[in-house]
C-alpha cells in the first residue's frame, strides 16, 4: 500500500489526531462538570463519578481487543464504525435525564472511544515511512498528554457559559466531519477484512474480562459507601470479580488465540514495566480527577479557571514529547526517562499536598508544570521499555497489554481516590469537631459574631443562632474536604515513590534504530 502524500497525508494526520484528542478530552471533560451534573440529576458527587468510571472501564475492555477486531472487520471499517458509535453515544449522553441512562451511554461512548484512540495511532503510523515514524509517535504523544488536559478547560468554559449536556454535544460536529474525512481519505490495507476465517473470536475470554473488571470496579467504587462486606451486593460482586479474573487468566493461558496474550508477562521486564504503567495511569487520571474537584469545591475556582490553570503548564510540558521520541529513535534507553518522569510526578504530588487553603490561582502553575514534564517523560519510554527482551513477534501483544494496564490503573485510581477521600473526610471532620466544644469561649464568640452579622443583614433574630451553627458546620466540612484531598495527593506521591526502586528489575538495553522502528510498527499493530 502506497503512502499518502501532500494534502491527503495532512488531512489524515489532522483527522486521526483530532479524533484521538476528542476521545481523550472525553476522559476528563466531565471532571469539572461533576458538581453541575450531581445537582441536575439529583445525586451526590460520589455517585456521579460513575460517569467517569464507566467510560474508563469500557476503554480498559476494548483496548486489548482492537487488534483482532480491526483484522476481523477491516481496520478502516472498524475505525469508521467506532467513530459513528462514539458520536451517536455522545448525543445520547447529552440527552440523558437520569444517572443510570447517562452511565450506560458513557459506557457505550467509551467502547467507541477506546477503539478510536487505538486505531488512530495505527493509521497515523501507516501514513509515514518507517524513518519518519518517531516524529509521528511524538505528534501522537502530544495528543495523549494534551487531550486529558484540554478536557477540563473546554468543559470549564461550557459549564461557566452554557450547561453540562453541551460537553457531549460538541463531539457531534467533530465526529461527523472526521467520519466524512476518514471515509474519503483513509485507504484500506490490501488484505483488510480478508482474515475472518483465520481469526477465532475469544468470546469466553472477553466475557470473563468484562465480568471480572466490571465487578471489581463496582467493589472499589461502592465499597466504602456500602460498608464493604457487610453488604450482600459488595460480597457477591467481589466473588464474581475474583472468580471472573482468575478464570480469565487461566483460560487465556490455555488457548491458542486469546483475546489478551498474557503469556508475554512471563518476561520479567514486561511484568515489572506493567507495574510502572499501572501507577502512571493511576497518577495521570486520578490527578486530573482530584485537582478540579479540589479547585472548585474547596478553593472556589470557577470551572473555566480550573481548566485554564491545568492547560497552561501542560502546553509547556507537551513540547517534550517529540524531543523524547527523536532521542529514543536514535537508540537512547528509556529507563532514565522513566526514573526522571516518576521522580517529577512524585515531587508534583507532594507539592500539591502542601498547598494552603488560601492558595491563589497562579500558585498551582509550577506543580502542574512539573506534572506535565513528568507525564511527558514517562509515557512513550514506558511503551518502549515494555518490549525490551521480547521477541519481535510478541511486541504487539506486549504493547497492547501495557496500554490496557495504563487504562486499568486510571479506572482503579479514580475509584480508590473516591473511597479514600470519603474515608479521610470522616476522620478529619471528627478530629475538627472534637476541637469545637459548644459553650467554649472561642465557639461562643464566633457564634455571636455570625448571629449579629445575620441579624444585621436579614433582621431575623429567631433563626440567627441556628444559621450561625450551620455556617460553622459548613466551614468544618470545607476544611475536612480540603485536608482529605491533600491526603489523596500524598497517596499518589507514595505510589510513585514506592515503585521507583523497581527500576533495578528492568532490563537495560540500548535499542538500535532498527529495534525502535520495529517497536513503533508493533505499537501501531497493537492498536
Amino acid at each position: 500500500m502506497s503512502k499518502p502524500k501532500g494534502f491527503a497525508r495532512t488531512i489524515i494526520v489532522i483527522t486521526v489526531i483530532a479524533a484521538a484528542i476528542m476521545e481523550l478530552i472525553d476522559t476528563s471533560i466531565v471532571n469539572v462538570a461533576l458538581s453541575d451534573m450531581s445537582g441536575s440529576l439529583g445525586v451526590n458527587i460520589e455517585d456521579v463519578s460513575w460517569v467517569i468510571t464507566s467510560y474508563a472501564i469500557a476503554n480498559v475492555i476494548i483496548i486489548p481487543l482492537t487488534g483482532f477486531l480491526g483484522e476481523y472487520f477491516g481496520r478502516k471499517n472498524y475505525y469508521v464504525a467506532s467513530m459513528i458509535l462514539f458520536t451517536a453515544a455522545s448525543y445520547m449522553c447529552g440527552q440523558s435525564d437520569s444517572l443510570i441512562e447517562l452511565i450506560i451511554w458513557r459506557f457505550i461512548q467509551g467502547v467507541g472511544g477506546g477503539a478510536l484512540l487505538s486505531t488512530s495511532q495505527a493509521i497515523l503510523f501507516d501514513a509515514f515511512e518507517p524513518k519518519d515514524r518517531p516524529m509521528a509517535a511524538g505528534l501522537f504523544g502530544m495528543g495523549i498528554v494534551l487531550g486529558p488536559t484540554l478536557g477540563p478547560t473546554v468543559g470549564g468554559y461550557i459549564i461557566e457559559h452554557f450547561n453540562w449536556p453541551l460537553i457531549f454535544m460538541i463531539n457531534i460536529p467533530i465526529g461527523f466531519i472526521a467520519t466524512i474525512l476518514s471515509i474519503t481519505f483513509i485507504a484500506k490495507k490490501e488484505d483488510e477484512g480478508t482474515k475472518k476465517d483465520q481469526i477465532k473470536i475469544d468470546y469466553i475470554g472477553i466475557l470473563l474480562l468484562m465480568a471480572g473488571i466490571s465487578c471489581l470496579q463496582y467493589v472499589l467504587e461502592r465499597g466504602e459507601s456500602e460498608d464493604w462486606f457487610s453488604s450482600d451486593t459488595i460480597l457477591y460482586a467481589s466473588i464474581v470479580a475474583g472468580v471472573g479474573l482468575i478464570s480469565f487468566i487461566i483460560y487465556e493461558l490455555s488457548i491458542d488465540q486469546p483475546a489478551v496474550n498474557l503469556r508475554v508477562l512471563g518476561n520479567r521486564n514486561l511484568a515489572f514495566t506493567t507495574i510502572f504503567t499501572f501507577v502512571a495511569g493511576f497518577g495521570l487520571f486520578t490527578s486530573v480527577f482530584i485537582y478540579p474537584v479540589l479547585a472548585q469545591r474547596v478553593l472556589g475556582f470557577t470551572a473555566f479557571e480550573t481548566g485554564i490553570s491545568l492547560l497552561a503548564p501542560t502546553l509547556a510540558g507537551v513540547i517534550m514529547m517529540p524531543i523524547i521520541g527523536k532521542l529514543m529513535s536514535k537508540g537512547v534507553t528509556p529507563i532514565p526517562f522513566v526514573i526522571v518522569g516518576f521522580s517529577l510526578f512524585t515531587v508534583y504530588a507532594f507539592m500539591s499536598a502542601g498547598v494552603s487553603p488560601d492558595v491563589g490561582k497562579g500558585d498551582f502553575f509550577y506543580p502542574l508544570l512539573i506534572r506535565a514534564f513528568g507525564i511527558s517523560m514517562s509515557q512513550l519510554p514506558l511503551i518502549s521499555q515494555a518490549v525490551v527482551g521480547l521477541q519481535p513477534k510478541d511486541y504487539a501483544s506486549g504493547i497492547s497489554l501495557n496500554n490496557m494496564i495504563r487504562q486499568l490503573g486510571g479506572a482503579f485510581g479514580i475509584a480508590i481516590a473516591n473511597n479514600y477521600v470519603a474515608a479521610r473526610f470522616a476522620l478529619h471532620r471528627t478530629a475538627l469537631v472534637s476541637n469545637l466544644q459548644v459553650g467554649s469561649g472561642p465557639v461562643t464568640e464566633r457564634v455571636q459574631q455570625l448571629s449579629s452579622s445575620l441579624i444585621a443583614k436579614t433582621g431575623d433574630a429567631s433563626t440567627a443562632t441556628q444559621k450561625a451553627y450551620s455556617i460553622i458546620s459548613l466551614s468544618v466540612d470545607k476544611q475536612a474536604n480540603y485536608l482529605s484531598y491533600l491526603d489523596s495527593f500524598r497517596l499518589i506521591g507514595i505510589f510513585f515513590l514506592i515503585v521507583i526502586p523497581f527500576v533495578v528489575f528492568l532490563r537495560v538495553k540500548k535499542n538500535s534504530a532498527e529495534d525502535q522502528k520495529a517497536i513503533l510498527k508493533a505499537s501501531s499493530e497493537a492498536h
